[in-house]
C-alpha cells in the first residue's frame, strides 16, 4: 500500500503537463488517500484510547465490632477477588460499581468528604484490598490475563505516610530494584536495565526539584517534606503506567506541597504516567480532571471545586474507607 501511494504520487506529479491521467492512475492515487486517511483515522483512535478501565468496583467492609468470637477469622487471598456475600450481615458497602477510565498524561484529582471511601477505592485499584473487586484493564489487557508481579509494576500504589529504609537516600530509592517484582519479567528474563545508575539518580533529582536532598545522607535525617518527594521519586524511577497518589501531599506546607504536585506533573507530561491523587487541598490547577466519590457514587465535575477537609487535617490510623 505504502508503494502504491508512493507511486502514484509519482505518476500524478511527474506525468506531461498536457497528458490526462489514466484511470488506473486515479484509481490507485485515490487508493493510496484511502489508505492514508484510514491509517490517520486509526492513528486517531488509538491516541484517545484509555490506558486504564475500572467497572463494577465494589467494596464490602466487615462492620467494626467488640463482640467476642472464638471463630477463626479468614481472609481472602489478595489478587483473587473476594468472595461475595449473599447477605449484608457484619459487612458495610462501601461504594457499589463504581466505573471509570484514565489516559496518558492524566491527572486526576479524587476528592469528597472523608470516610465515603477515596482511599478504598485506590486500594481497589491497586488489587491490595481483599474485600473489593473490579473488572480491571490495562491497555486493553483484562488484570486476570496478568501476573500480580506484572500488576505492581505498571500499577503503583503511593500510601500518604512515606517509608523510607536503608542507610542513605541512595538506598531507599534502590530498595524496588532490589525485589524480585522489579528484577525479572513474567518470563523469568532480567530487568536490570531498569535499576538507574548515578548519574541518573542525581539528573532525575536536580529535575525535579530535589537538589537540595544529598544522596549520600540518611533518609532519617530527612524533613517530611523532603522524604515525601523522595518517595514519590522511588515510585516514578520504578516508571509505572498509572500512579495512585493517596493523599502524598497531606500534612506538607505549601512549598513542599507545590513540589511534590510539580512531581507528579512532570510524571504526567514526560513520562505519560496516569496518575490518580487522592486530595483535601484546593486546586493547583494541575488535574486535567476531578473526580468526586459520596455516599458510595462517583461523579466526575467541572468548575471550581469545592475542598473537603479531612479529619483534623489528616487520616487517623487505620481509617481505611476515607
Amino acid at each position: 500500500m505504502v508503494f502504491a501511494t508512493v507511486r502514484a504520487t509519482f505518476l500524478i506529479s511527474h506525468r506531461p503537463l498536457n497528458a490526462k491521467p489514466s484511470k488506473k492512475t486515479l484509481r490507485i492515487a485515490a487508493n493510496g488517500r484511502i489508505v492514508a486517511f484510514l491509517r490517520s483515522i486509526a492513528s486517531m483512535e488509538t491516541s484517545i484510547q484509555p490506558l486504564f478501565t475500572a467497572e463494577h468496583a465494589t467494596c464490602r467492609m466487615p462492620k467494626t465490632t467488640t463482640a467476642a468470637t472464638d471463630d477463626a477469622v479468614r481472609l481472602p487471598s489478595l489478587f483473587r477477588g473476594f468472595e461475595r456475600q449473599h447477605d449484608d450481615v457484619g459487612f458495610k458497602t462501601i461504594f457499589s460499581d463504581v466505573a471509570f477510565e484514565l489516559r496518558r498524561g492524566d491527572i486526576v484529582d479524587l476528592v469528597g468528604p472523608s470516610g465515603t471511601g477515596k482511599s478504598t477505592l485506590l486500594t481497589t485499584v491497586a488489587q491490595l484490598n481483599p474485600y473489593a473487586s473490579a473488572d480491571l484493564t490495562l491497555e486493553g489487557t483484562p488484570s486476570t490475563a496478568m501476573t500480580p508481579e506484572r500488576w505492581r509494576r505498571e500499577v503503583a500504589y503511593l500510601p500518604q505516610r512515606p517509608t523510607l529504609t536503608g542507610a542513605s537516600v541512595r538506598e531507599a530509592i534502590l530498595m524496588p530494584f532490589t525485589l524480585r517484582v522489579h528484577r525479572f519479567s513474567d518470563d523469568g528474563s532480567s530487568l536490570d536495565e531498569r535499576r538507574p545508575d548515578e548519574a541518573t539518580l542525581r539528573r532525575t533529582l536536580n529535575t525535579v526539584g530535589c537538589s537540595d536532598i544529598e544522596l549520600e545522607r540518611p533518609p532519617q535525617d530527612l524533613s517530611v517534606g523532603q522524604q515525601a518527594r523522595v518517595c514519590l521519586l522511588r515510585t516514578l524511577l520504578t516508571l509505572p503506567k498509572v500512579m495512585l497518589a493517596d493523599e502524598v501531599d497531606a500534612g506538607l506546607d505549601e512549598e513542599n506541597a507545590d513540589k511534590v504536585g510539580e512531581i507528579l506533573a512532570y510524571a504526567a507530561r514526560e513520562k505519560g504516567m496516569a496518575i490518580v491523587r487522592v486530595r483535601h487541598r484546593a486546586a493547583d490547577g494541575r488535574a486535567t480532571r476531578t473526580l468526586h466519590l459520596e455516599a458510595g457514587v462517583l461523579t466526575e465535575i467541572t468548575g471550581d471545586v469545592a475542598v473537603v477537609p479531612a479529619h483534623d487535617g489528616e487520616r487517623m490510623e487505620g481509617e481505611a474507607t476515607r
